[in-house]
């Protein structure tokens, strides 16, 4: 078997070339850059990130983001073994919560020993070589080959990946995560409101319980936070990776552990009924979030993509566009942070590859000339933003979104909601709520818009205070000179719909 499946990744065959693709989802990606004084971009190696989406029997769907490093071959197996350990039959309409969640386990586990499997003989060269080495000082032209060899089996076996992963049966949710990857849930809340939901938490050197597991095998878990990385990377599980697998104990970081502290074991988090729901499903890599943070700060950061998810939603016709334009405006705002110069340029300096994988949920596309929210139109409005991070005037561009029809549909191609009893053309001015909440495995907003956020205002922005907020204020002007216009008032901001 571990020599079927080192002829097939050097022949880079699938397992799954017969398996259907899911055509209700899209997948947006970007390479690694890294700027120079001039603004410009180089790419310092080949794009490492893995993705799989597909559609199994019996109403079952599969989708995953993988993040690789020190090369692609991880995450490329991955997504490849993965899928064929679920969608080949182990998966049925019968199989309970705790079924599947003991399958994903078990997926996650056959992934990690196979592919360890196909680097044995690498891995045994390797220590021969070493071995052969140790006694000999002297740099022999036997030695220099014996090194140039060494290189080339290192990069053969070095590397490893994270991962997150969606699996859809009975139309339940249940998320795989191992590593720093992250996960999103949109949809809309009984209430009429949008929720954005993170599931689960990344298995990063912040977690804390991450940190309690390791403190548990015996490793300092204050040095480990303190450190921020573990072999260079900031994730505390992995598939891959034989350095924190086979070596840690000669890793000082780790070698006091009593066992293998840097596991490949997925935190599972489902199921989670999608019946009835309508939003879309967000798996996004490291290097697609640690962008956007890295321009904004983390805050708001899942509201955000969120909120430029819905605006290509509304006007794109194709999940694949959708997705990829999302990836294209992080990289545009990334960049424009670097070379404006303000305070979070320093942060801005490189990203890493990016994959953002959108599967919508009873979410329509947009359909020719019909705008947003099926039929209703998105107005802008324009809202003064400060961080404590930042002494940028910049303000955030939200939406109220009004139905064509004298009801309300409910927001499905944005997160701006409208409260209840929402006034038909011709009354008081509509009114919209901004809410935010933050948990350690969820956040929720019902805020979003045309996807501009955070566009530079310039001098018309108010100034932050000494804790780095500014005065409530918020500019309807806008808004209330394209109502006017779209529904015959005449009127911006004075009579009917301006400010009484």
């Amino acid at each position: 078997m571990a020599a079927q499946r080192r002829n097939l990744m050097q022949s880079h065959q699938s397992w799954t070339d017969d398996l259907p693709l899911c055509q209700m989802c899209g997948v947006g990606t970007a390479t690694n850059c890294v700027y120079g004084p001039d603004g410009k971009g180089t790419e310092s190696h080949p794009n490492e990130d893995g993705h799989l989406r597909f559609r199994g029997e019996d109403g079952c769907f599969l989708y995953g983001v993988f993040n690789g490093y020190d090369g692609s071959r991880v995450a490329s197996y991955a997504s490849q073994c993965l899928t064929a350990e679920l969608l080949l039959g182990q998966l049925n309409s019968s199989h309970t919560d705790n079924d599947v969640r003991r399958i994903l386990t078990q997926a996650f586990d056959v992934v990690e020993k196979s592919y360890f499997e196909t680097i044995d003989d690498a891995l045994a060269e390797k220590a021969d070589l070493s071995n052969y080495l140790l006694p000999h000082n002297e740099l022999s032209a036997q030695s220099q080959k014996v090194q140039e060899r060494l290189k080339e089996l290192e990069q053969e076996v070095s590397g490893g990946a994270t991962a997150v992963v969606a699996l859809i049966l009975n139309n339940k949710l249940y998320i795989a995560s191992v590593g720093t990857n992250r996960a999103l849930l949109c949809k809309s809340s009984s209430d009429g409101q949008n929720q954005v939901l993170q599931i689960g938490r990344p298995h990063s050197t912040d977690n804390e319980d991450e940190l309690q597991r390791l403190a548990a095998l015996g490793v300092d878990s204050a040095r480990v936070r303190q450190a921020g990385q573990i072999t260079g990377q900031n994730s505390t599980r992995r598939l891959g990776d034989y350095r924190v697998k086979f070596n840690y104990n000669e890793i000082d970081l780790l070698s006091a552990a009593k066992t293998r502290p840097v596991v490949a074991e997925p935190e599972i988090h489902g199921s989670q009924s999608l019946d009835s729901v309508t939003g879309f499903l967000l798996l996004m890599s490291e290097g697609l979030i640690n962008a956007l943070e890295s321009a904004h700060g983390p805050e708001q950061a899942n509201q955000e993509i969120v909120a430029m998810v819905a605006a290509e939603l509304a006007l794109q016709t194709s999940l694949e566009a959708v997705a990829q334009s999302v990836v294209e405006r992080v990289k545009r705002l990334h960049h424009d942070v670097y070379v404006s110069g303000r305070q979070r340029a320093t942060y801005c300096s490189r990203h890493e590859d990016m994959t953002l994988l959108i599967r919508t949920l009873n979410y329509p596309l947009a359909d020719g000339g019909l705008p947003p929210t099926q039929g209703g139109r998105i107005y802008p409005v324009s809202v003064p933003y400060s961080n404590s991070q930042s002494t940028s005037k910049t303000s955030v561009t939200l939406s109220l979104v009004m139905p064509s029809q004298n009801t309300l549909t409910n927001g499905t191609n944005t997160a701006s909601t409208l409260e209840e009893g929402t006034p038909t053309p011709g009354s008081q001015s509509p009114t919209a709520t901004l809410q935010s909440t933050n948990t350690q495995t969820q956040s929720s907003s019902s805020s979003s818009g045309d996807g501009s956020l955070f566009r530079q205002r310039g001098s018309q922005a108010a100034q932050p205070d000494e804790t780095g907020r500014v005065p409530p204020y918020v500019d309807f002007s806008q808004f209330y000179r394209l109502w006017g216009n779209d529904h015959g008032d005449g009127q911006s901001t004075q009579g009917g719909l301006g400010p009484q």
